[in-house]
């Protein structure tokens, strides 16, 4: 087990959800945020504190030997607020990471690094990136800059592109990109106790029938996802329509992520 595995965005959907799942994987899991945490379980330590205070973030890596970085804006925003949780928050821990020991990080990147492709493309990690936002930019620079600390340092880390990790899938472009919590959690698991871990490319997602990204490249992690989105699929069918083929939501892999507008500042 790690002794202290360090979560960002512990407040947030996802981090909510693999909270309690933590414990079997660290003594002590220190939970970050700058929203409210509520009440600390005995295994656990709550630190509220902002991504872009380099100063904070020094503070709080300190004492970790793993780090699951689900932090920052996790939605198209305001260039300001994505520069600072995204960008600059992101460079923050990094160099905290280097101050300290270098502990592997999981960081949660995004589908929406290639969210232009089409729907009836199949791409590994060899692709390039394609963005469909200024999200999706902010985490094209976050995995930049992991392989960056990975080849002047040798800080691993897992860049895991997820792809819709809810309870269930909640549209039908979710049936290609939905990855269960069950899944998400195996998956942190591989990444803090394979022997080698290196810089790689995940794809965050399940064994579903529809997906369109092959993770081979990332074989030798012994990751192997087991649930499928498409036991979802009369679920919804019956409580949605399918979108028409011209929508973003049936044409990209990042679907309505396309139609975003570039928000301005203020």
């Amino acid at each position: 087990m790690l002794k202290r595995l360090l979560v960002t965005g512990a407040a947030g959907g996802l981090g909510r959800a693999m909270r309690a799942r933590m414990g079997k994987l660290a003594d002590t899991v220190r939970l970050s945020d700058i929203a409210d945490l509520g009440e600390a379980q005995p295994h656990e330590e709550l630190v509220s504190g902002n991504l872009a205070d380099a100063g904070a973030v020094m503070r709080l890596v300190e004492g970790c030997d793993g780090i699951l970085h689900l932090g920052g804006v996790s939605v198209e925003d305001k260039f300001s607020k994505i520069l600072d949780a995204n960008i600059a928050g992101l460079f923050n821990l990094y160099e905290a990471a280097r101050a300290h020991g270098m502990p592997r990080i999981l960081f949660a990147s995004s589908n929406h690094t290639i969210g232009y492709y089409r729907q009836d493309e199949h791409i590994d990690a060899a692709s390039p990136m394609r963005p469909d936002s200024l999200y999706g930019v902010s985490k094209c620079f976050g995995e930049a800059l992991a392989r960056m600390y990975f080849e002047k340092f040798g800080q691993e880390t897992a860049l895991v592109r997820i792809g819709s990790c809810f309870e269930k899938p909640r549209n039908h472009r979710m049936l290609a990109t939905w990855m269960s919590f069950d899944d998400f959690e195996a998956l942190i698991g591989r990444v803090f106790t394979a022997p080698m871990l290196g810089c790689p490319i995940i794809w965050g997602v399940s064994n579903n029938d529809r997906s369109w990204w092959d993770n081979s490249a990332a074989g030798y992690l012994g990751w192997r996802p087991k649930d499928n989105a498409e036991q979802f699929r009369a679920e919804l069918d019956a409580a949605m329509p399918v979108p028409p083929p011209s929508d973003a939501a049936s044409l990209y892999q990042g679907g309505h992520f396309v139609n975003e507008p570039i928000h301005p500042e203020g």
